[in-house]
């Protein structure tokens, strides 16, 4: 396959990303991460000025359908409590929003599906962390 000169070529950096070892990419550098319960609850304090401005667009909508559905913390107060669990761990604020977004029930579960915490929190600290955190979800008001 030829590519065209007018043709913009991909940056060959992207072959090299893995989140696995947190090589996300230059934009993620100093980006905040956010839990899907936080995203919810910006879109929604957006939407009743969008709405009366008739500026909804399709993709406000769809991606406030999907964080309504995905959302694991209900209210503002639950999702500080998580924040304020997971501050203080030498995680990656990427790791931090990996487990407040999955809510893994057992540790080695946490682990699997974020391999880059690795060694960076002991099994017992983990489990310990993720107990409080569904227990936050669990007896959310």
């Amino acid at each position: 396959m030829r590519i065209s000169k007018n043709q913009p070529q991909r940056p060959q950096a992207e072959d090299t990303l893995d989140a696995a070892k947190l090589e996300l990419g230059v934009d993620f550098h100093d980006a905040e991460c956010l839990l899907i319960s936080e995203v919810k609850v910006l879109l929604e304090a957006q939407y009743d000025n969008k709405k009366d401005e008739k500026t909804l667009d399709e993709t406000y909508t769809k991606t406030l359908d999907y964080v309504q559905q995905f959302s694991r913390y209900t209210n503002r107060d639950t999702i500080k409590e998580v924040r304020a669990l997971l501050k203080p761990t030498e995680l990656e604020p990427f790791e931090c929003a990996q487990l407040g977004n999955l809510c893994c029930s057992e540790f080695d579960e946490a682990k699997t599906l974020i391999p880059s915490i690795g060694n960076k929190i002991s099994d017992d600290d983990l489990d310990s962390l993720l107990k409080q955190m569904d227990s936050l979800k669990k007896y959310q008001g």
